[in-house]
């Protein structure tokens, strides 16, 4: 009786709160009308150019047994590092280059497939969603701050944060036992359906993401209007009084959508040391947007979504962490990233932010290469019985 009561309860709350949000659209028509309109064209001139190619790649990987082939030149890092099959491995760089969600897409095929198991992809899932250098320098260093130091201070503790966060929850894996074998029966697509499936696939894949960008997007106007981030600004403000008050509003709406929250947070006057920390953690975090994304793509495959959010609060304190590091040992970054030309309009225009995600790509695979050379040849060493 109890419990059937207490589930009217909260459906009646969430019946309230659904209310006060439609009654909210209808007062404030207007703002959250220009809140919607920004959310469409960030989508427009940043996401759907940056986040849909990396769709159609981690696509046509999985699809066309790309995977595979990579898997034979990754095996042993991949699972010294983490744990994993090799044939994850363009997960894990897509994820790093590719932005939000097109690493989750590539973990969710690759499970599909039959690549890796339930308990591997949700690990997966955990440190293979990452930020974008293309959002990281072009629309952080150069749309917010006017330069790409700030992108390396951030991007590179981000990478770090996110191999750290992989490291980890290998440990702790192999800790608990085996975890059985992936099922067998893995088939290659002919390139030709690989394509056409990964295009239209793709598409609708950018389409969710968009979608819950902009909702994101006037929620958060609508609770700025509304009073409730502020209200809880100043809750936070009374628990901690040092906190600067546009501080914690700031980093109240990042914990909801990430642009935003980034957006407002290096615009305010506070140091350029705590922004870039606490901007730092919003990256690493992600924002509760990008986990509905990632939740949409997992959809029915069975896959828990909590490894992956645990994983992402994680990152977060990592990356916060290694930021605060690296702008003590190097206090003069935090001046030199803020002083470069005048930022540009955010969002930027998509070739100022190609041509960072293109170098970082290179640079990753290039290291996963040099990494699995390296193995190579001290398992070829020990072969032949030289010292190691």
């Amino acid at each position: 009786m109890n419990s059937i009561l207490q589930k009217r309860v909260v459906e009646t709350q969430i019946y309230l709160l659904i209310g006060i949000f439609a009654l909210g659209l209808v007062l404030f028509a207007r703002e959250t009308s220009q809140a919607a309109a920004g959310a469409l064209a960030l989508c427009a001139q940043v996401l759907v150019p940056s986040l849909f190619p990396f769709f159609v790649v981690s696509s046509l990987c999985v699809q066309t047994g790309m995977a595979f082939l990579a898997g034979r030149a990754f095996e042993k890092p991949m699972r010294l590092l983490f744990g994993v099959p090799g044939a994850c491995a363009p997960a894990f760089v897509l994820g790093l280059v590719g932005g939000y969600p097109v690493g989750a897409q590539a973990v969710v095929s690759l499970y599909k497939q039959g690549v890796c198991t339930k308990t591997e992809a949700e690990r997966l899932l955990a440190f293979c969603n990452n930020c974008g250098p293309a959002f990281i320098f072009g629309a952080v260093g150069a749309s917010m701050l006017g330069g790409s130091g700030a992108g390396a201070l951030l991007y590179v503790p981000h990478i770090l944060a996110s191999a750290a966060v992989g490291v980890l929850f290998s440990l702790r894996a192999r800790r608990g036992g085996s975890e059985g074998r992936p099922h067998a029966g893995i088939v290659c697509t002919p390139f030709s359906r690989a394509f056409t499936t990964a295009v239209t696939t793709s598409f609708s894949s950018v389409l969710n993401v968009c979608a819950f960008v902009i909702f994101f997007a006037v929620a958060i106007r609508l609770l700025h209007l509304l009073g409730v981030i502020p209200a809880l600004a100043n809750a936070l403000n009374a628990l901690v009084p040092a906190l600067d008050p546009g501080l914690a509003d700031q980093m109240l709406s990042g914990l909801l959508e990430v642009t935003s929250g980034v957006k407002g947070l290096l615009s305010l006057d506070t140091g350029m040391a705590v922004r870039l920390t606490a901007a730092a953690f919003l990256l690493g975090w992600a924002g509760l947007s990008v986990h509905c994304q990632v939740v949409a793509l997992i959809g029915g495959s069975g896959l828990s979504p909590l490894p992956y959010m645990a994983g992402k609060a994680l990152q977060g304190c990592l990356a916060a962490l290694l930021t605060w590091l690296a702008l003590s040992l190097f206090p003069a970054a935090a001046a030199v990233s803020g002083t470069s030309s005048a930022p540009i309009p955010f969002p930027a225009d998509f070739p100022s932010l190609f041509w960072p995600a293109f170098a970082s790509s290179v640079v990753c695979w290039l290291s996963f290469a040099a990494l699995s050379l390296l193995f190579r040849l001290i398992t070829r060493c020990k072969n032949r019985g030289f010292p190691v």
